[in-house]
């Protein structure tokens, strides 16, 4: 991965925050903060532009909801600032939360300042320039977090409204059909198929859990020199859901090719110190104490994921045509959508000649 998306760059024209209405704020509402502040903005990301903001020796991160035309329920600032203060309670790997703003008047949309963390933020699921038992130590570390995280007590952290209990896979196709529908700039066969299909055929294993919605390496911060994760970055789709759901998200890269950004399938993984999926999924299930699943349940939460990141694309896809999207690679991560479609419904395939 090249440093395009990693860093900072000045702030675009469209994403501008009045400095001084923002430092006035922040003075008033967080202890111990002094200005002036500088504000640059992180080039990652694709939903909510996010700022690194310095002040007084000391840097935060900002993440605000874009300007523009929005779809419903989406860029949820509000539902990120409450999930990060209730884990960071619990000592949770997360950044510390310290206001959440949702008065539109002071930079012109909702926003919310936490630490800026800093360590490494990898890119790159092969981990280059690293030996193989680091590589390995990183992706157990990640099993690690993701595992703790399903074993939070959402309702002992104050997290029991944050979402509805039962029936998560049911309603989240119908969310993210409505959003695909919404976005849809072209016919997508594999998404029409999905779509019918999906909603037919849901297992019946349904554990409530707080989920983050899209754990991945790169929205995490790992220790500069340990394989340790410092935080989870990114909560915009967590809620209480399927934890298995959500796990099965965070291991779509070993079905989707090298080629792409977000896969290591066909990688040498043994010789690289990469877990394989099955050691992968049998060391989630032995920290959590959770059976595994048949085969077909699993193929279909795969499905049912890769049409969830297509929907996601998608998403992305229509805000470059109504300029609003928040990364200048924006376009490049839209036009995946269809290829992801086609992933997922290959994985029905997959069952449907298991039953035949």
């Amino acid at each position: 991965m090249s440093d395009q998306f990693i860093g900072v760059k000045p702030v675009e024209e469209r994403h501008r925050i009045d400095a001084g209405r923002l430092e006035d704020f922040l003075k008033r509402r967080v202890e111990g903060f002094r200005g002036p502040l500088t504000i640059e903005q992180f080039k990652g990301g694709q939903s909510n532009p996010t700022y690194r903001v310095s002040a007084g020796g000391k840097r935060y991160a900002l993440r605000r909801k874009p300007p523009g035309k929005l779809l419903p329920s989406a860029h949820a600032v509000d539902r990120e600032f409450k999930v990060i203060q209730a884990l960071h309670k619990v000592g949770f790997p997360v950044a510390k939360p310290y206001v959440l703003c949702e008065d539109d008047a002071v930079i012109g949309t909702a926003f919310y300042l936490m630490d800026c963390v800093e360590g490494r933020i990898l890119w790159d699921l092969a981990l280059p320039g690293m030996q193989k038992a680091e590589r390995r130590d990183i992706w157990e570390e990640l099993n690690r977090v993701i595992a703790l995280l399903h074993g939070v007590d959402y309702k002992a952290v104050g997290l029991a409204d944050f979402g509805k209990a039962g029936n998560y896979i049911e309603r989240q196709v119908g969310r993210w059909t409505k959003q695909y529908l919404a976005s849809e700039t072209a016919r997508i066969e594999a998404m029409d198929n999905l779509i019918a299909w999906l909603p037919k055929n849901i297992p019946a294993t349904d554990e409530t859990a707080i989920v983050h919605g899209d754990y991945r390496l790169d929205n995490t911060v790992f220790h500069p020199t340990e394989p340790k994760l410092l935080a989870v970055l990114d909560w915009e789709l967590s809620t209480l859901g399927d934890p298995l759901a959500d796990f099965a998200y965070h291991c779509m890269p070993w079905h989707i090719p090298v080629a792409s950004s977000r896969g290591i399938g066909g990688l040498p993984l043994e010789e690289l110190g990469i877990p394989s999926e099955r050691e992968y999924t049998e060391l989630y299930f032995k920290r959590t104490g959770r059976k595994r699943v048949d085969p077909s349940v699993w193929d279909y939460y795969m499905a049912y994921n890769l049409f969830r990141i297509a929907a996601i694309l998608q998403g992305i896809a229509k805000r470059v045509l109504d300029g609003t999207a928040s990364s200048e690679h924006a376009r490049e991560a839209g036009s995946r959508a269809p290829a992801m479609a086609e992933l997922g419904w290959a994985q029905v395939e997959k069952i449907l000649k298991r039953a035949n």
